[in-house]
Parts: structure tokens; sequence; C-alpha cells
């Protein structure tokens, strides 16, 4: 049986270690600048247990997201499980509980790649997915080593604590010390998985380790980013910031000892790294993504529809046309997602079931992190400079002098002012705020840096098929075709 939303809650008063603004948060379900999004994360577990959602969302009393597709028809469950939740948060919350869970049941799909010679994490990679699906519990990850010096390897920064390494062998486990960065959402998970998403040289062996532990473990620290949701000023005024703040902390090790059962990789950089290419972990984290980004460009392609007939533009030929474009995109971000489970692929032979297209899913990559920021300007635009005239907060709706001028300057035909109001405040909240701006870098770099991804496309992608296509149509002609045709 799945948790409920105050299972959840309760789950997350352990005494982990959080920081916001110099100072250490109590209980991060009541502290200003997360509880708001620790709820909406709650209503994903209820989701879960609701009648009309349990069927979707769970499969032998689990979330679908745990379980190893073993044919198409399972993937589209699958996804049919991510829109839900993506819908539940306007596609705004991304690292919710069903993104680690794909990833956890690639691992299991795959438990030989943690095999090595000098370290086996097979049998802990299959209890990690077993563990995480019997307790329906919350799997977060941080994966990115610090930005220090990108020129060097993780071995050879100016300091030998800057990225996660062993620097102590116990008998019963490990002592790391260092940090990752971008923990998006750590902070309400109930584990984190630390590992290496990008390759390391062959002499960052010490940094060549994936472990997962709980949040509240002693030495593992959380500093988080400044919090939109602790910013807000309510949630008229900033619908989105005030309950769908993920959030995003630099994890720190500080000397954490990790238990031998909990270890995934040790010392191994091939395995370190291919645990998450070789096995379907990386293809269910995009199909996640890529349900969910389609779900966020419906939701801001409706912002727009709703903007423009508050604006009676909706009907000029220009806008209309803005419209389409913005609804092509929206079915453009829905076929990728479509074609990536038509044209699965098995996992070792089918043992390991099966996983979406992979070269579909790499391209996804590439078409959201160009396709999010041309779609919010496009709406930008639409939107005009309705969204910067607006009431400073909804007290000046009530307040007796003001609220009469507002209510006469700030409206439109069919649309009052409390309404237009609240529609300019949510598109600002989506677009142009500073939520908005972090969401706007999130998704350019949601799937790594460009450089990385279009290599790792022209190296997955068919470029034989391409290639032979074109010699073909050279090989069909010669020199002495040159007689013009008549």
């Amino acid at each position: 049986m799945t948790r409920s939303g105050q299972e959840y809650l309760a789950s997350l008063r352990d005494g982990r270690e959080v920081w916001l603004d110099g100072e250490r948060v109590a209980d991060v379900t009541r502290h200003a600048a997360f509880r708001n999004t620790a709820a909406s994360i709650a209503r994903l577990y209820d989701l879960a247990r609701d009648p009309r959602y349990a069927s979707v969302l769970t499969a032998d009393g689990a979330h679908r997201a745990f379980k190893v597709p073993r044919s198409y028809e399972d993937l589209v469950e699958r996804r049919r499980a991510y829109k839900v939740w993506a819908e539940s948060s306007f596609g705004f919350l991304g690292r919710t509980p069903d993104c680690m869970a794909g990833g956890a049941a690639g691992f299991a799909a795959a438990p030989e790649l943690f095999t090595t010679d000098g370290f086996d994490g097979a049998d802990n990679a299959v209890a990690y997915h077993r563990r995480l699906a019997e307790g329906d519990l919350y799997p977060t990850f941080t994966l990115t080593n610090p930005q220090i010096d990108r020129t060097k390897a993780a071995s050879e920064q100016e300091e030998d604590d800057l990225v996660v390494r062993v620097v102590a062998e116990k008998d019963g486990g490990v002592v790391v010390r260092g940090a990752k960065m971008i923990g998006t959402a750590a902070v309400f998970g109930n584990e984190v998985i630390v590992g290496t998403i990008e390759p390391l040289a062959p002499q960052d062996v010490d940094h060549a380790l994936c472990f997962s532990v709980p949040i509240d473990t002693p030495g593992l620290k959380f500093l988080s980013r400044t919090s939109y949701e602790g910013q807000a000023r309510s949630v008229f005024d900033n619908p989105l910031s005030s309950r769908f703040d993920e959030n995003d902390a630099l994890l720190v090790c500080d000397d954490v000892f990790v238990p031998w059962e909990r270890v995934l990789t040790y010392r191994n950089v091939d395995a370190t790294f291919d645990m998450w290419w070789r096995t379907p972990a990386y293809v269910n984290f995009v199909h996640q993504a890529a349900t969910r980004f389609w779900t966020k460009l419906e939701f801001l392609t409706g912002i727009a529809i709703l903007l423009t007939k508050a604006n009676n533009t909706y009907r000029l030929p220009p806008v209309t046309q803005a419209i389409g474009r913005l609804m092509g995109r929206v079915a453009q971000a829905k076929a990728f997602v479509l074609a990536a489970e038509a044209s699965y692929e098995q996992v070792d032979g089918g043992r390991g079931g099966v996983m979406p297209g992979k070269e579909i899913s790499f391209a996804q990559r590439i078409m959201a992190g160009e396709l999010y920021p041309a779609a919010v300007q496009e709406i930008k635009a639409l939107a005009g400079g309705g969204v910067i005239q607006l009431p400073a907060s909804a007290e000046d709706l009530l307040h007796p002098e003001l609220g009469p001028l507002v209510r006469k300057y700030i409206r439109s035909p069919g649309h009052p002012a409390e309404d237009r109001v609240k529609l300019l405040k949510l598109a600002w909240d989506a677009l142009g705020s500073e939520f908005a701006s972090r969401h706007e870098q999130y998704e350019r770099f949601y799937h790594g840096a460009p450089h990385v991804y279009l290599m790792q496309q022209a190296w997955e992608g068919d470029t034989d098929s391409c290639e032979a296509l074109a010699r073909a149509c050279l090989s069909g002609y010669a020199l002495d075709e040159r007689t013009p045709q008549r």
C-alpha cells in the first residue's frame, strides 16, 4: 500500500540537516521556505490512494514508476502515471518521487552492470529498488560535481575534498567527504543517491563510487539556495512559486559513514558511469521528464490562450498564428514521448524488460532545451506590458480606497479586475519572476550541457543510415550522365 501524504510529511521530521540563510531549518514541513512545497508533494502521495487515480498511479501496491516495464503497454501505463503527477503541479515540480523511482527500476532491470572485479554491487542495486518500492520512499539524487575547475579531473582539483571521495575504509563500510551540487528537491526526499553521471578520468578511482543514504545520515548537510516559496507574498500573488518551489541544494558530506550494503559501485570509473548509461536508468529519467515537459508546455500555452482572450486579441490573425505555433510545440513535445515509447528497446535481450527508444529519448533533450526558452519568449510577447503593471499584492484589491481604482483601471471586457489580476500574476510567476527565470535555466540544462548531449546524439543516433542514404543518391549517377534532361 502506498503512503498517505501525512505519512510522507511525518517521514521528513527526522532531524535532517538543512541550512538556509545561515540558519539550520528545524522542520521543513513547517518552515515558511519549504512547507507549501512539502504539502504539494504530500498531495501526490494522496492521489495514489484516491480511488479516481489509484489504478493509474499504482500496480502491485507500488507506484508504477517502480515497475520494470516488460512491454510497450507497460511503458504507456507508466507514462499515464507520470502525467497525473505532472498535471498536479502543472509541470513545475520536476524531480518528484517518480523520477528516481524510474531510475531505480532501471538498475533492477540490469543489475549485472554493478558487478565488477573489485566490488559486486548487484545485490545492493536490487535491494535499493526493493527498499524504495516497498517503503514508497522518495528517492532523490545529486550527480553533478562542483564547478571549481572544469579543466581538471576530480582528483586534480586544488583541494582533495572538493568532489565526494572515499577517505577511509572500515569493516562495515566507507567514509566519504566532499560535495555535489544541484540536489534538486533533495531536502524533500527520504534517501539521496550520490554518484557521478559524467565520465571520470582513470586516476579518479577515489571518486568513483555511488551510494544511497537516508537524508538524516550524520554528517550529511544540505545548503539550500534562495527559497522562492519563502519570498512569496501569498498564493494569490505567487501561485506557482509559493507552492511548487522544489528547491536546489548543495550537498556536503562531512565524513559521512556509508554501510557497504548502501554502496552500488566502488572504485570503478567505468561502472560508476555505466550504471546510468548502460542500464535503462537515464532513459527512464527522460521518460518522466519528457512527460512533465509536455505537461508544462500545455500549461504555458493555456496561459497564452487565457491572456489573449482577456486582452481581446485572441481572434487577431497574428495572435492566432502565435497560438498555433505554441500548439504545434505542445504536439511536438507529446510526439517525442509517444515516439520513444513506440520505438522501445529490449533490455538485456528482453531479460530486463523494455525501455523507451534511446535515440528518440536523447533527441528529446535537444528539443526541450531549445524549445522552452523560445516558447516563454513568445508568450511574453503575447502578454505585453500587462504583466508588469500589476498591484503589488492582493491587499490593494482589498483596500477601501485603492480597491476601486484597481477595479476601474485594471480590467478588460468580460474580465473584472480580480480575475484579470489573478491571471496576470499567474502569468508573471510562470514567465518573468525569479522563480520563472530559474525554470528557464533549469529546462535549458535539465539534461546537462548542450556540448555533451549533442555529441551523445551523434554517437547514439543511426548516422550510418543517414550516410548510406546520401551515398545511395551519389552512387545513382556518374560523370558521363551530364546531358541535361529534356
